[in-house]
């Protein structure tokens, strides 16, 4: 017998498979449109995979703000202080001071560092179910900031200002969500509050306000967000590899633990996009010269994504016979141009995150993992060494896998609105082009 579905039913049904790529599309067109034409993509048609080391190492591809419309998203994005972000100041003798206070406050030891975390992770209670790795990190790398900037642990209520801050910018940054000022300037009172509190010196010339905004921009929203979103890819990565994820939990401190690090990097760069504005003509070589005042957008995903076997998939093995110096592989920068501060004690402060989750938690999911996450990492976390029922975990992972689908319609469409918007409010506003002015 022959059962007949109605169109609107079957267009229903359909949605999840084919409406979020379409709203998506849509979503970038609108932004090229608003924002305006804007970069050259590296790698792209005037420089090549083998150039990207070169171009980006180039002493003239230096500026990082200034001259680019693209700057006045970044800048609406990362408010307030954005003016005083290490990765959004000019070239000059104020970054360097600001990158020498920078790296002053990361001088740790790897000991320390993972001392730092563990001692903050014993203090995490988790429940086994549906969870979100995203929200579960958030709190843990407030307090890991908290320590780092101001030497003393983190109350309840620093920590809750710090996360409401930094789930803030990032579900602005993934569209998800309007940012809200609000929430965002009450960290910044609690932190010029409690600067007598800062065992670190100040960069020169900076008066209180201005410290604060540049311990909130550097730590409490770029270290905060990055290394929550970089614990929950992990998560993903190995929920969605169950033999890798018991390989390294019988061996958390053998070489895979390296492995599943530099794969998940590679696989789910942090950093997207990476925009430098020339100071003067490069020359890429004997066919292309890149002026003065060009926007270079160097894309961190497609590079990774070059040079590699099966570069889709998620192989940590294939690092036992590669070298990540000669891999298309630079998942904190390049030494030559604003690399990423944190490159020393990051990897150190994700493996102690991960060996301490691995030995008593078991992670699986069935929901979809791309590189921007805006789904905040959504695993089912079961207690490691138990006997899990099988038919509850089968439904579970069912549930989850449904309502992923679901929810990427309406968050495509969330993001749609929403991240139009904010383009639109953004060029309104015009945040970069106004200090420049």
């Amino acid at each position: 017998m022959w059962i007949v579905v109605p169109p609107l039913a079957l267009l229903l049904i359909s949605l999840p498979y084919w409406l979020p790529a379409r709203v998506t599309a849509l979503r970038m067109w609108i932004f090229a449109r608003i924002n305006g034409p804007d970069g050259i993509p590296v790698p792209g048609p005037l420089v090549s995979v083998d150039e990207y080391r070169d171009v980006y190492a180039h002493p003239a591809a230096d500026g990082r703000s200034r001259g680019a419309a693209l700057s006045d998203l970044f800048w609406y994005w990362l408010s307030p202080g954005a003016h005083l972000h290490q990765e959004h100041l000019e070239p000059g003798p104020r970054y360097e001071e600001v990158a020498r206070t920078t790296r002053r406050i990361l001088a740790m030891r790897h000991a320390d560092t993972a001392a730092l975390m563990e001692k903050i992770l014993a203090g995490v209670t988790l429940a086994p179910g549906l969870v979100r790795v995203r929200d579960l990190a958030m709190p843990v790398w407030a307090e890991y900031a908290h320590e780092l900037v101001f030497g003393r642990p983190c109350t309840p209520a620093a920590r809750d200002l710090i996360v409401a801050h930094a789930t803030d910018v990032v579900d602005a940054l993934k569209c998800t969500r309007l940012r809200h000022m609000d929430r965002r300037d009450a960290l910044t009172r609690y932190i010029v509050a409690h600067l007598a509190d800062v065992p670190h010196p100040r960069p020169a010339g900076f008066d209180d306000l201005e410290f604060a905004l540049y311990l909130q921009g550097v730590f409490f929203t770029t270290t905060v967000v990055q290394m929550s979103d970089a614990t929950a890819h992990l998560g993903m990565a190995l929920a969605a590899h169950p033999d890798v994820q018991e390989r390294l939990a019988a061996d958390p401190d053998g070489p895979l633990m390296a492995h599943v690090l530099e794969e998940t990097v590679r696989l789910y760069p942090l950093f997207g996009i990476a925009h430098r504005i020339t100071s003067a003509d490069i020359r890429v070589n004997d066919r292309t010269t890149i002026p003065a005042g060009s926007v270079l957008c160097f894309s961190y995903p497609e590079y990774h994504r070059t040079g590699f076997a099966s570069p889709e998939r998620f192989l940590p093995d294939r690092w036992d016979t590669l070298s990540t110096k000669d891999a298309n592989h630079i998942p904190f920068g390049i030494t030559a141009n604003r690399p990423c501060p944190a490159r020393g004690v990051a990897p150190t402060a994700l493996r102690a995150v991960l060996r301490h989750m691995l030995l008593s938690w078991e992670l699986a999911t069935s929901a979809g993992h791309t590189r921007s996450l805006p789904s905040r990492g959504p695993v089912l976390l079961m207690p490691r060494g138990t006997t899990p029922n099988g038919r509850r975990r089968r439904a579970a992972l069912g549930w989850l896998r449904v309502r992923d689908r679901w929810e990427d319609v309406w968050r495509s469409v969330v993001q749609l609105v929403l991240g139009s918007y904010m383009v639109w409010d953004a060029r309104r506003q015009g945040l970069c082009r106004t200090y420049f002015a």
